[in-house]
């Protein structure tokens, strides 16, 4: 892989370059707004979102809130588990930056000593994007798009290869699809647990349990039988 940056003449080097010329075009104050999105400001969006869906799930409720709320808590799961995944593929591959291979780039993140392929940063939005979707079409979309525009930033910044942040897509999107089914098995019936429950029914659905009976402790309901026997 690190030999598809050795010549100029490759298509990744040449849009590489002509991704990150729009830095060199841009005022000071535009790239450290890209710096900042990049780094931190659309992974922060995406985990904002995700957020934003279980609050709008567990507000709304329905049947399908349990399931929703495990597809929910299996997106950051799956980002996890994609980033674990990259460890091997990068030490294997040892791609170096195209910074260090090639002269000419405008770096905005300096310090970058990792290797390049695959991209963290994109196999982790990726990952929380496609989950997102999975458990809401609508919020996903969004999330989606923000992922794409990461990507995008990433080699706008001068820190990856576009192949590295395609990589990054397609693992985050693997790991996030397919190990999806084993893991809303595990979690759905974790989740339907949690909204029966008195005290944590919260976290899936604002108005309690799923049963919609009344939560009243057995001891409650004891001395509410015997003040009725008095008043007879």
């Amino acid at each position: 892989m690190a030999g598809l940056a050795d010549s100029g003449s490759n298509p990744d080097v040449d849009l590489l370059y002509d991704i990150n010329g729009l830095a060199k075009d841009a005022p000071p104050w535009s790239d450290r707004v890209m710096e900042y999105v990049g780094e931190y400001g659309l992974l922060l969006g995406i985990v904002l979102l995700v957020v934003w869906c279980w609050w709008s799930v567990r507000r709304r409720g329905g049947e399908d809130a349990a399931s929703t709320v495990a597809a929910l808590v299996w997106t950051p799961l799956a980002a996890g588990i994609a980033v674990l995944v990259n460890v091997p593929i990068r030490g294997f591959v040892e791609r170096p930056r195209p910074f260090l291979d090639h002269q000419g780039l405008e770096v905005l993140v300096q310090g970058k000593t990792d290797y390049s392929f695959v991209s963290d940063h994109a196999t982790i939005v990726m990952a929380l994007a496609v989950g997102l979707f999975v458990a809401h079409r609508k919020f996903g979309l969004v999330a989606l798009v923000l992922a794409l525009f990461g990507g995008f930033i990433r080699v706008y910044m001068g820190v990856h290869y576009p192949t590295d942040v395609v990589g990054g897509f397609a693992l985050g999107t693997a790991v996030a699809l397919l190990l999806s089914p084993p893991a809303m098995a595990l979690l759905t019936p974790l989740v339907k647990a949690v909204e029966r429950s008195p005290r944590l029914g919260w976290l899936v659905r604002a108005g309690g349990r799923a049963d919609g009976e009344d939560t009243v402790i057995p001891e409650a309901r004891s001395e509410r039988a015997s003040e009725r026997d008095l008043a007879a």
